[in-house]
């Protein structure tokens, strides 16, 4: 029988919920509740200087968004297993530390950061893999003792145990092992008092009970030195599986310098995106389920996910995907959503005052199909709102065809005649026009839709004129053929 299953998401607050970050949170969500286990959210925030203020709740708030709350984090604790920041735990560490110290399995390190990086420089000069070369190791206790007693600060090293193997099963890339000659003497408390990531976050894996732990390839390097702990300590380590990088279009690491993609979750909030269709396009970035289903719930997801069916490749964050993904979820909408939703953005851009709710209605309804998040709205219907209309070259070309006025002279005549404009009315006038004028299929509509819109292409002309309106319609009907 398996042990209750925990996993955890450990960010540091020193920037916001980015698209990796939410990535490894999900999939270790997804894991907790697929076995019917517990996510824990934890703060690592050692790195002081870096702690951005609000970064912390910046997180939990873009993962509530997305439809990931924790089990366990600081603002629902299990007395378990409290506190969940690391600096609230500093005492836990030093307990282990001194023990470690007293054990003989970890030194005091009295070499200054310019004796370290001159030996770094030698190191490399000479071809060598850069490793700390035991000055400290040996120290006799009344050494020890005499530069304490002097003041000199120091950090704590764990002395590498020779001559070992460090092995484990992956649960994404299999059989992974490590030679301890490999790596030096290495940092547990730095000279500030403060522990190291490698060495917190085992303390904080075993007091907590975590049993697997989902993280970023770059991760794989630390764990030789986490087992190291386990096993120094006599603890039992949890389960480690490493996924792969997300990449970009161009196959390259996704970095936060790539300003080509969107890198945080709060951007995609920002624009309207739905969290569901986020939550979605993020369980497939790097987990492929069986079949060919690619829209799921939430919770056809934890039903399916499966740590086996991880990919082992780079995962490539695909921009059309994400919009078809997207589409689908807006698609899925009614009418009445998909108005709430587009609604903040539109009033945010334009005026609304003076539109009735039928017409901002049917404006989301002519583009409901189209969309794939919020924001997106804003620009496709700017040409409702502005006076003037400006045609790009290739309209222009397009107007200076012969006879390219002919159906909009004839439109015009029957629009000048009807009271209010109604997609029934508008629909039969273009085909009178049709009629009238022997002119039809893209001579006819093409010259309607860029004298009205500016524009080549878009959605139904009926549509179109009803929400233009009589007025505005012979305006511009005027200015062209006037032109």
């Amino acid at each position: 029988m398996m042990e209750k299953v925990r996993v955890r998401y450990a960010p540091s607050p020193t920037g916001h919920l980015h698209i990796g970050g939410a990535r490894t949170a999900l999939f270790n969500y997804l894991f907790a509740k697929h076995y019917q286990g517990d996510f824990i959210f934890r703060l690592e925030d050692t790195d002081v200087e870096r702690n951005i203020v609000g970064g912390e709740e910046s997180q939990l708030e873009n993962l509530a968004w997305l439809g990931i709350v924790p089990d366990e984090s600081p603002y629902r604790p299990n007395p378990k297993y409290a506190p969940y920041r690391q600096m609230e735990r500093l005492d836990i560490y030093r307990h282990y530390a001194q023990w470690l110290l007293e054990q003989g399995y970890a030194y005091k390190c009295f070499c200054t950061q310019e004796m370290l990086e001159q030996e770094h420089e030698r190191q490399v000069s000479e071809g060598i893999a850069p490793r700390y070369n035991g000055r400290c190791a040996f120290l006799s206790p009344e050494e020890v003792a005499l530069k304490e007693a002097q003041g000199q600060p120091y950090t704590i090293r764990l002395r590498v145990p020779e001559n070992k193997t460090y092995a484990f099963e992956d649960m994404i890339r299999g059989h992974v092992s490590f030679e301890s000659r490999d790596i030096g003497d290495w940092v547990i408390v730095k000279a500030n008092g403060i522990p190291t990531y490698n060495f917190a976050v085992v303390i904080d894996d075993h007091c907590m009970d975590i049993t697997h732990v989902f993280r970023g390839e770059e991760h794989l390097s630390n764990t030789p030195k986490q087992l190291m702990l386990y096993d120094l300590l006599g603890w039992k380590a949890p389960q480690y599986g490493h996924m792969t990088l997300i990449v970009n279009e161009n196959r390259k690491k996704l970095s936060k310098r790539d300003e080509s993609i969107m890198q945080f979750v709060s951007q995609y909030r920002d624009e309207g995106y739905i969290p569901e269709a986020m939550f979605n396009f993020l369980a497939l970035l790097g987990w492929s389920p069986e079949g060919e289903q690619e829209i799921f719930s939430k919770e056809e997801l934890i039903q399916h996910f499966n740590e086996k069916r991880l990919s082992r490749s780079p995962s490539m964050f695909d921009r059309d995907k994400l919009t078809w993904v997207s589409n689908r979820y807006m698609k899925d909408k009614s009418i009445q959503e998909a108005v709430e939703w587009c609604l903040p953005f539109l009033k945010e851009a334009y005026d609304l005052s003076h539109r009735s709710s039928e017409w901002i209605q049917m404006l989301v309804e002519t583009y409901h199909a189209q969309l794939s998040y919020g924001k997106e709205i804003v620009p496709l219907v700017s040409y409702f709102f502005e006076q003037e209309i400006t045609l790009d070259e290739e309209a222009q070309q397009f107007m200076l065809q012969e006879d390219v006025k002919k159906p909009l002279l004839a439109l015009r005549q029957y629009i000048e005649k009807m009271d209010v404009l109604t997609k029934e009315n508008v629909k039969e006038s273009i085909k009178k026009v049709q009629q009238e004028t022997l002119v039809k299929g893209k001579m006819l509509y093409m010259p309607i839709r860029i004298a009205l819109t500016g524009q080549m292409h878009g959605p139904d002309l009926s549509s179109i004129l009803t929400l233009l309106g009589k007025e505005t319609v012979l305006k511009r009907l005027d200015r062209t053929l006037l032109s």
